[in-house]
């Protein structure tokens, strides 16, 4: 795996890009000078677990053979702002999934998940609370 970060500015704006050539773009707070041209690399932790985790999912329910029509994630997480580096303290997940889905197997799905495949969670609760809820909408 490789990525290849260019600056854009004389600032902190990067571009990112991986080996098939997609691209995001990070850029600092705006308290040391970030102008909002991307997310910033904490934010980017944050979008790798929603992926991550959302992939996984929809991969276990699939193979479930699992009607699933939509999921959608929402993440907040809080930071120990008192230490340096100010690494994540907690970080919920909140999985909203669409379908006549079973429950057994949407928890299954999410205990396979996060116990076993998603690697991003698996890193991250090393230094962090991770919690993980969900909601099925018929």
């Amino acid at each position: 795996m490789e990525i290849n970060l260019i600056r854009k500015n004389n600032k902190f704006n990067f571009e990112a890009q991986n080996p098939s050539g997609q691209t995001v773009e990070l850029d600092a707070k705006p308290e040391i000078g970030g102008e909002g041209k991307g997310f910033r690399p904490m934010e980017m932790l944050l979008v790798g677990l929603g992926g991550c985790s959302g992939i996984d999912v929809v991969n276990v329910l699939t193979k479930q053979k699992e009607p699933l029509d939509d999921v959608k994630i929402k993440i907040k997480a809080t930071r120990k702002d008192q230490e340096m580096p100010p690494i994540f303290d907690v970080i919920n997940i909140h999985f909203d999934l669409y379908g006549a889905l079973n429950v057994q197997k949407v928890e299954r799905a999410l205990a396979l998940t996060f116990e076993k495949y998603c690697s991003v969670s698996n890193i991250l609760e090393r230094s962090a609370t991770l919690n993980f809820t969900y909601e099925i909408h018929q």
